[in-house]
């Protein structure tokens, strides 16, 4: 990887493109940084330090690098467009007019974009009402509490307005920083940005490991978190490599005077085919109860409340719970079939194939096909879905482990995304150093 990145920055014009990458991820993180207006700053860092977290909004912390318990400009990061995007995907299968768009190519393609755009703008709206409202009325949900006053008081109606405006027009810049990736510089934008992200926080999470050791020696328990990070990237990385390559054969067909086909490929089907959606899926769902049980019971008398919020919820003491971890593993080995049974239809396929020529040997086409297509894809499905629910509990062993809890920074979500992220962009960066170094048959 080092040496791909040494190669391309000896390259002047793939070096623009990595220069100009790694300026709009700088130019992300500053936005990050800045406060919204009428956010008091001061009161936001004094509730952070004293140890306030929103445990039900972590997953979207996460993937705003910080800045949404900041209540910073760039607060919403880039959720509502991978919330957008992931409701986009799963309607083009119930609404025919999306899969029509899916099925038209690049001018189908940019249709569903322009409207993956305006739902992102749909929800950001929602979220930063919400998330402001919060911050104005009940901080303590956010920060913790005994946070309050993190709004400045003097802000009517007007100033949550031009609040929300802010950070709706911050998300619309945030896919525009993006596009300009994906289009001038290196890698896919939206992903990169979620890399960005995700990896701002790992230096002060394990820093905060080291200092509130409860085992002795704050550095023995610093290099043995490492130490497990190494191991679970080395895994990922391991696993997301894997495929399953099932062999195709084109008969040969002569049109006109031409002879077509003959030729020989395979389709590729990956051991994590779902990718990261299940975990991020059952992240959400898990959210919504203890979302719902602190408004509806903020004060958290109720019976059910109290027994939502110690058991489904995320404790900064305990860290999670048995019904938390056990609800988590089965849910993400739901949403693994889910989405990969909406994602690849073998009948599509072998539909596809019988229609341009192709088979694989030993299966009949048609019927026959679409039925070994999809054996091959259930019993690939259950290493793959195994695999993230294991990767996902990972965590929650290592806070009764290390008595790290609420601080553990390789989580299954953050390191299936890093790792992701910096194998297809290194793939991206290999593939033009190539182009650039290809010296053909004559020299």
């Amino acid at each position: 990887m080092l040496s791909a990145f040494g190669r391309a920055f000896r390259t002047p014009d793939l070096r623009k493109k990595l220069l100009f990458t790694l300026g709009i991820m700088a130019l992300f993180r500053l936005g990050s940084n800045i406060p919204a207006p009428g956010v008091d700053a001061g009161a936001v860092a004094k509730c952070i330090s004293a140890g306030g977290s929103g445990n039900a909004l972590g997953l979207i912390n996460l993937f705003s690098g910080g800045a949404l318990l900041q209540l910073s400009v760039f607060a919403l990061g880039i959720m509502p467009y991978i919330t957008a995007s992931i409701i986009l995907q799963l309607l083009t299968v119930v609404i025919p007019r999306l899969d029509a768009l899916k099925k038209e190519g690049q001018a189908g393609q940019a249709a569903i974009t322009q409207y993956t755009r305006y739902l992102t703008v749909g929800l950001a709206i929602l979220q930063s009402t919400g998330l402001i409202w919060t911050a104005k009325s009940n901080p303590g949900y956010l920060l913790g509490s005994g946070c309050t006053n993190v709004v400045y008081s003097g802000v009517n109606d007007w100033g949550i307005a031009v609040m929300v405006a802010t950070m709706v027009s911050a998300t619309s810049v945030i896919m525009w920083l993006g596009e300009l990736i994906t289009d001038r510089g290196i890698g896919n934008g939206m992903s990169l940005l979620i890399f960005t992200s995700i990896a701002s926080t790992f230096p002060s999470n394990l820093w905060a490991i080291k200092g509130t050791s409860q085992l002795g020696d704050g550095w023995v328990l610093f290099l043995s978190v490492i130490a497990m990070g190494c191991a679970m990237v080395a895994l990922v990385v391991f696993i997301e490599q894997g495929q399953r390559r099932i062999p195709v054969q084109y008969a040969k067909r002569q049109v006109g005077r031409r002879m077509y086909g003959g030729s020989s490929t395979y389709i590729p089907i990956k051991i994590n085919q779902a990718g990261v959606i299940p975990v991020i899926f059952a992240s959400s769902l898990l959210q919504l109860p203890v979302l719902v049980s602190q408004f509806v019971d903020r004060n958290a008398t109720s019976g059910w409340s109290v027994w939502v919020q110690n058991n489904l919820g995320v404790s900064t003491v305990n860290g999670y719970s048995i019904y938390y971890s056990v609800t988590y593993f089965l849910l993400i080995l739901f949403f693994a079939f889910f989405y990969v049974a909406i994602t690849f239809n073998p009948e599509e396929t072998a539909d596809n194939m019988k229609k341009y020529g192709g088979f694989i040997p030993g299966i009949r086409a048609g019927k026959p096909t679409a039925e070994y297509l999809q054996h091959i894809l259930t019993r690939i499905t259950w290493p793959g879905a195994l695999y993230l629910s294991f990767i996902a509990i990972i965590p929650m062993i290592a806070l009764d482990m290390f008595h790290v809890a609420g601080k553990f920074p390789f989580g299954g979500t953050s390191i299936l995304i890093i790792v992701g992220v910096g194998l297809e962009t290194v793939k991206q960066i290999e593939s033009q150093l190539q182009q650039h170094n290809y010296e053909g048959f004559l020299r």
